[in-house]
């Protein structure tokens, strides 16, 4: 759940209330990590002790939701070692976050009381954490990584109840079009797992995780909750009966489902002034004309450090071939931020813009791209809409989905979601080109995820995971005669 990072404990509370009428059971997690990283990044609210033990004395929370700070819990953090405590204290599930944890750091991370991981990066690490105890939860939104695990856990002798799946970001479109577990699951069977443990995974065995003793099963005492399929070979729901009533066939509701009544959802909460093409300047302090050495940002979520040496003119820096820029600005009102801004390299050369309020895991405005004409286009549409996501190239808007719930979530039917997305990111291809559209918007939703390891920019500053420190980008400069002959700046001003 991310929206309390906009909304705070009210915006859990507003999770629990709309969707209590639903005839899907939503089970909410107390978020752990608002902020995920505290110094780094600033959110909307901050949760600790007391607002875990809050949210953890509802009966509709289930548990404590994923820990990412990996960092203070490991360093034995005052703020973590209350939010586990709170956890620990409840009897209910302490949800995972385990991204690069291996061997001792790994087993510390286990001890503080966290019993699940759904950030595998590799079939070895899916083995490591299995062995170690946790459950671990196969996700659907990193697809590559599933032939290898599949062929992992056929290794094994016995395939053990601590092994789930989720589906972690799945954009609208997709959900609509292929679906969401039904969609993993059957990407699990194409490659080779037997189609009964991977029914199992995300029935029984998720049954057990969630301490749900009423489902999982078909048995006399338990929910009617079932998916009748014609096949086994691909899993196509024709029928969903839920409390052992028929609630859908073939895709489609039987029973339109209406709002939650009496609950007003939080809005308005892109609180920043509009924007100029200004604010979208790189400039380096203390030099009129030169060259600087700058820390920049390499690759896309798998972030790794950089230096590159850049011409000065007029205070701004003239991007080099290769580069592009990302922007971030503190969006929930709770201080006066100044704009973070830093070089990127391995996006290609952005050709416009692609701004978003849906970003991991502060949810704070970042823009990325080359123009800053085009930069301040993109923001500003998401400013004037409530958040989302936006495209702009050479002074149009290319594509728009607005996002006006906590600047996360829409209120449109879900088909008409679903085009909006489509286009959005189909129209992606004419901004960036480095890779696939989904994996495009994949990064961009977590490239400013600061609780993993590397460089990330966020709403204070350019920051490194490792080490949990804010990094000057500026490591030297020389100023230089001003030349003759000035070309126009290639950041748009």
């Amino acid at each position: 759940m991310s929206w309390p990072t906009s909304s705070g404990v009210a915006g859990v509370r507003y999770a629990v209330d709309a969707s209590r009428h639903l005839p899907l059971q939503v089970m909410v997690a107390a978020p752990s990590s608002v902020p995920s990283t505290p110094g780094l990044e600033m959110s909307g609210a901050d949760f600790a002790g007391a607002e875990m033990e809050t949210m953890l004395g509802w009966p509709e929370v289930r548990g404590v939701a994923e820990v990412m700070d990996m960092h203070g819990v490991l360093h034995g953090s005052e703020r973590m070692q209350e939010i586990v405590q709170a956890g620990l204290n409840s009897g209910k599930l302490i949800e995972g976050h385990a991204r690069g944890l291996s061997g001792a750091d790994l087993q510390a991370y286990l001890a503080a009381g966290v019993t699940s991981d759904h950030e595998l990066t590799s079939a070895d690490d899916a083995l490591e954490k299995l062995r170690a105890g946790l459950t671990i939860e196969i996700r659907g939104s990193h697809p590559y990584l599933l032939p290898g695990i599949v062929a992992a856990l056929k290794t094994l002798p016995h395939l053990s109840s601590q092994i789930t799946v989720c589906t972690d970001d799945v954009p609208p479109d997709i959900l609509l079009e292929k679906g969401g577990i039904i969609a993993l699951l059957n990407l699990l069977i194409e490659h080779g797992l037997p189609a009964v443990d991977a029914l199992r995974f995300a029935t029984l065995n998720a049954a057990i995780r969630l301490q749900r003793h009423d489902l999982g099963l078909i048995a006399a005492g338990r929910r009617a909750d079932l998916v009748v399929f014609d096949s086994l070979e691909k899993l196509v729901a024709r029928e969903v009966y839920v409390g052992g009533k028929l609630l859908a066939r073939a895709g489609n509701l039987l029973t339109p489902i209406a709002p939650a009544p009496g609950v007003t959802p939080p809005r308005d909460t892109l609180q920043i002034a509009p924007l100029r093409a200004d604010d979208f300047i790189l400039r380096v302090q203390g030099i009129r004309h030169g060259i600087a050495r700058l820390r920049h940002i390499r690759g896309a979520r798998f972030t790794q450090w950089g230096e590159v040496e850049v011409q000065v003119r007029d205070g701004i820096v003239q991007l080099p071939a290769g580069f592009s820029l990302i922007w971030v600005k503190h969006r929930h009102g709770r201080h006066q931020a100044t704009p973070q801004i830093a070089l990127l390299e391995g996006w290609g050369e952005l050709r416009g813009a692609i701004a978003t309020s849906y970003s991991h895991d502060s949810h704070n405005l970042v823009v990325l791209g080359r123009d800053a004409n085009d930069m301040a286009l993109a923001a500003n549409q998401l400013i004037a809409s409530g958040g989302g996501m936006a495209l702009a190239q050479q002074g149009e808007i290319l594509a728009h989905v607005a996002m006006p719930i906590a600047g996360m979530l829409s209120d449109l039917p879900a088909a008409e979601l679903a085009r909006q997305f489509r286009e959005l990111r189909d129209l992606s291809s004419q901004v960036a080109d480095w890779e696939p559209p989904y994996r495009v918007f994949k990064a961009i939703e977590g490239t400013c995820l600061a609780c993993n390891a590397g460089p990330h920019l966020t709403d204070l500053g350019l920051t490194d995971g490792g080490s949990r420190q804010i990094v000057d980008p500026l490591i030297a400069c020389r100023e230089i005669p001003e030349p003759t002959d000035h070309n126009n700046n290639p950041q748009g001003a």
